[in-house]
């Protein structure tokens, strides 16, 4: 390298050295360009302009050499063999003609290949120039820097083509334009270094050589050559890009009239890309032309569906600029673009869609509500389980656990607080016990307050019980953190196993929700596991409230009156309406066994309105004005329109609101104080009078007696029983006549039965009692002598109005 070197700079005119490099250059330049608007023509005109290309590169190489060598000083007389010259021009010209025809074949590397052959050309073109070069010597050549300079040649040359022609951009054009010129002047000064020049008398120059003047009008002519080709090749891409552009513009305008994203692609490369494309990846325009397809479609698999399966449409997945990625449809289609092949891909967004089917899948298999499972899911996963626990099954061996939720006194909850914190309430509920659920166990809504869980592979059944003590502790939690407005959460629990209890999920299901009654008939607020005994109690306790739910309309419901006396004189002042049920099927019923489950199922609203129209609308047709006391539940107490009702039913029955008594107990008060205070207020305004019943046997509160406007106080007969033969229950029984004197409330004493126990009450001056020493319940016609009139005969107009309600 080093006499490559000291040729360059000793032996050189550098100017001409830069000039041979500028005309190189232009040459390289020239080259490429003609080349790429080759690769954009068919036909005869293909051929034209490859020679075109062929003849630029061809001058350009020659001229590079010879500048060159007028660049080079020997200091001794030289010439040129005029037709060692013309052919070496003629080789330029024919092996670039070769080798870009190589370049354009439709073969494996056939651009490396194309490269090598022109690099080749080069290696010729200067040999054959250089023994043109006519000198009174011989030139001797070093081997080694010859064969470095041919390897220089054709090593960059097969390296010029592939990147000047991988795609049409300025930065490929300078690329293969500055390698192809890198090869040309690699090859030539490698070569001058080779060269060593030997004086020797008996060489010549001949006269017919071409003297050094002439040479370099030759050269200038071919450098005239290459500029009008350069500019030619600079008007061409000029031209070609401007129609280029114009093309995109209209199909870019008619792109982006669509809803879709669209991608013109060629060989994997975005040339060009609609407005929707462009939002839906979140990318400007400058990042999406000219980058990989794999940049927006990173499926491999996906990009090769799209190059072998055109026009048919398939889902895969969209990068985004920021990584997100999306769901799309693509299809594919083979257009001319540019005088080229492409590819035109249509990018159809599927979030929406996707999202629809996910909200429909949803909801197909999840409650809207509260979004845990409903019965379909819970039904499909609790046969999958079943199986799964079956004695060949994968957790055979182990114990399947259903537990059935249903929340106590939930109609209460939309009564009170409406439907909306009934909502509120389910939701709490449904995250609360989901919390404390493992990994595996399932819990869904049922419909309404129902709720189940499926716990499988357990160990041992107390697994079950500890799940229900967990929902039941997450439940009081919520309760203690609540406020007063939101309603308190208890449910009771119900628990079945597999295949201890059942073989099916039928009667898996079936034997939870007894578990379940019984958690409830045993105080609510509990779990149960089931039982065998259990079956036919809860089978029972269901055809009761199946038959309450038509007694009304059968007439089987009736009603006896208790009278209520002074304690002085004995004499009757009013009546207790007490409720009874006469089954066709089942004879008598007592209260104390259907009006629990009236309350429980919500019939004690039908049946306390019909008890009250009927009350009074018999207490109406007594010729004495005497009471008619009707209790009052605690459901009706909190029914919204339960004041409405009263005032409603005393217009239709004509019954003057004072003689209308109706008898509260405690625990109704205590629910919600303010709607309860809100209603008595309400019925206070009507002229009804008010009685706290049962007094001693709830929470007592004499607050309650302060803040409600009660008219009377009515003492439990569990006291009055006792008090002639029990300290304590004397006592109890003085406190409370001795409170009503001080707020001036008259007491009732319930349960006499005994005459010590009324000489009791009356030496205590309690104003009345009422117990079966003054009448035992009976039919309101037993008692006409008190009323004054013959007994009601219930009328068809009621009797309708009975069967409506």
């Amino acid at each position: 390298m080093l006499t490559v070197y000291g040729c360059l700079v000793n032996e050189h005119d550098l100017r001409l050295v830069l000039l041979a490099g500028l005309v190189c250059t232009l040459a390289s330049f020239a080259a490429i360009s003609l080349l790429h608007h080759v690769l954009r023509t068919q036909g005869p005109l293909r051929t034209i302009w490859l020679w075109v290309a062929a003849t630029a590169t061809g001058f350009g190489i020659w001229a590079t050499h010879f500048i060159a060598m007028l660049a080079f000083s020997p200091a001794m007389p030289t010439g040129y063999n005029i037709a060692l010259t013309a052919v070496s021009l003629l080789d330029a010209i024919l092996l670039t003609r070769l080798g870009l025809s190589v370049a354009l074949a439709r073969i494996r590397f056939a651009r490396w290949l194309g490269g090598a052959v022109v690099g080749g050309g080069i290696a010729v073109m200067h040999y054959t120039g250089m023994a043109a070069f006519e000198i009174p010597g011989r030139i001797e050549w070093d081997p080694v820097l010859v064969a470095a300079s041919i390897i220089l040649g054709t090593v960059i040359g097969a390296c010029a083509l592939p990147v000047g022609l991988r795609e049409r951009s300025k930065a490929a054009l300078a690329g293969g334009a500055l390698l192809l010129t890198l090869a040309i002047v690699s090859h030539h000064f490698t070569a001058m270094g080779a060269a060593a020049i030997v004086p020797d008398p008996r060489y010549q120059v001949s006269p017919l050589a071409i003297p050094t003047g002439w040479l370099a009008v030759l050269v200038s002519i071919a450098a005239f050559t290459i500029l009008l080709l350069t500019f030619a090749a600079l008007a061409l891409d000029i031209r070609d890009r401007r129609l280029a552009e114009r093309e995109s513009e209209r199909m870019r305008a008619l792109a982006n009239a669509a809803f879709e994203g669209l991608l013109v692609c060629r060989q994997g490369v975005v040339v060009s890309a609609n407005a929707s494309f462009e939002t839906l990846v979140a990318c400007p325009q400058e990042q999406v032309i000219g980058a990989a397809l794999a940049t927006f479609l990173p499926d491999a698999a996906a990009r090769r569906q799209l190059a072998d399966r055109p026009n048919t449409a398939f889902e895969t997945r969209l990068r985004a600029i920021d990584g997100a990625m999306i769901d799309v449809e693509v299809v594919s289609r083979p257009i001319g673009f540019a005088n080229a092949p492409h590819s035109a891909i249509a990018v159809r967004d599927l979030r929406a869609r996707k999202k629809a089917e996910n909200n429909i899948h949803f909801l197909a298999h999840h409650d809207t509500l509260t979004g845990l499972a409903n019965r379909n899911s819970f039904n499909s996963e609790l046969d999958e389980q079943i199986a799964a626990h079956q004695p060949n099954g994968r957790l055979g061996g182990s114990h399947l656990a259903v537990l059935c939720l249903d929340l106590d006194r939930f109609k209460e909850v939309n009564d009170l607080f409406g439907h909306a914190a009934g909502d509120k309430l389910l939701q709490k509920v449904a995250l609360s016990a989901s919390r404390v659920l493992r990994k595996g166990q399932l819990m869904a809504r049922l419909g309404g307050d129902e709720f189940a869980i499926i716990a499988p592979g357990l160990s041992n059944p107390m697994q079950a019980g500890r799940i229900a003590e967990s929902v039941l502790d997450a439940l009081r939690t919520e309760n203690e953190n609540a406020s007063a407005t939101d309603g308190l959460i208890s449910t009771s629990i119900g628990i079945a196993l597999f295949p201890a209890d059942a073989a099916d999920r039928t009667s898996l299901m079936s034997h939870a929700d007894t578990a379940l009654y019984r958690a409830k008939a045993d105080g609510r607020g509990i779990y149960r596991f089931f039982e065998s005994a259990m079956g036919e109690q809860v089978r029972e306790r269901r055809r009761i409230e199946h038959d309450l739910r038509h007694a009304i309309v059968r007439g089987e419901l009736s009603l006896v009156y208790q009278p209520q006396a002074r304690t002085a004189d004995r004499e009757v002042v009013g009546f207790e309406a007490l409720l009874r049920w006469n089954s066709r099927e089942r004879g008598r019923i007592g209260p104390d066994v259907f009006i629990p489950i009236a309350e429980e199922c919500g019939l004690i609203l039908p049946i306390g309105e019909w008890v009250l129209r009927e009350a009074c609308r018999e207490a109406a047709g007594w010729a004495h004005p005497l009471g008619i006391a009707v209790n009052v539940s605690p459901i009706q107490l909190h029914s919204a329109h339960f004041a409405q009702l009263v005032h409603e039913t005393l217009l239709q029955t004509g019954l003057a609101p004072h003689r209308l008594e109706l008898e509260i107990t405690e625990t109704a008060l205590i629910r919600d104080f303010n709607r309860a205070l809100a209603t008595l207020r309400q019925l206070k305004a009507l002229g009804v009078r008010i009685a706290m019943d049962d007094f001693g046997t709830g929470y007592s509160s004499l607050s309650n007696l302060r803040a409600f406007p009660f008219d009377k106080i009515k003492i439990d007969a569990s006291f009055i029983r006792s008090v002639d033969g029990n300290g304590q229950a004397a006592a109890i029984v003085k406190a409370v006549l001795g409170l009503g004197r001080g707020l001036e409330l008259p007491v009732l004493a319930e349960g006499v039965e005994t005459a010590e126990e009324l000489a009791f009450l009356s030496a205590e001056d309690c104003q009345e009692v009422q117990g079966y020493l003054v009448g035992r319940p009976r039919p309101i016609g037993e008692f006409s002598k008190h009323t004054g009139s013959m007994p009601a005969v219930r009328g068809p107009a009621y009797a309708e109005k009975g069967a409506n309600t």
